[in-house]
């Protein structure tokens, strides 16, 4: 008889023992998930505090967007392990720090496209300097537009 009631205590607490671990573990499953929660929500909440900083919004204009201030001219370059020397392929001068002043303040942006192009697809000087892809590597629009058109001829500024 009394193996008969260990047996049906047995029988009757063995599944609630084993619900009882299960739970337990779900539970810390659980508290650790809530962790890395919170964690992730502590991050994102000083990553939004950042925003409110000016300084900070500007410089994540600056890098992600490209984003320049009013006055500031942008330069980019394309390509910088081509660019190995600093001399003007024009004038064969050094150019000193600041941008290389090539066009017109009049000149429509196609002709200083159209000049980009033609100093970029033509053969590289002697010299190895390309431009600094910005289409200011010394030329002028009219310089380029006085080029025969016939692809035989150096882009401008090449040879000079």
């Amino acid at each position: 008889m009394l193996s008969v009631v260990v047996l049906l205590a047995v029988v009757l607490l063995l599944p609630t023992l084993r619900a009882y671990v299960n739970q337990t573990g779900e539970l810390r499953e659980l508290r650790g998930d809530l962790e890395q929660a919170q964690a992730e929500h502590d991050e994102l909440e000083a990553e939004l505090a950042r925003w409110d900083d000016p300084a900070y919004v500007v410089r994540e204009a600056r890098d992600r967007l490209n984003f320049v201030m009013p006055g500031e001219r942008p330069w980019r370059v394309l390509d910088p392990e081509t660019v190995v020397d600093d001399t003007d392929p024009q004038t064969g001068r050094t150019i000193t720090d600041g941008p290389v002043r090539g066009y017109e303040a009049g000149t429509p942006w196609y002709e200083a496209i159209w000049a980009s192009v033609q100093v970029a697809g033509g053969q590289p000087a002697s010299s190895g300097q390309e431009g600094d892809g910005e289409g200011g590597a010394g030329t002028t629009p009219s310089e380029g537009a006085q080029q025969p058109d016939d692809g035989t001829s150096p882009a401008s500024g090449e040879n000079g």
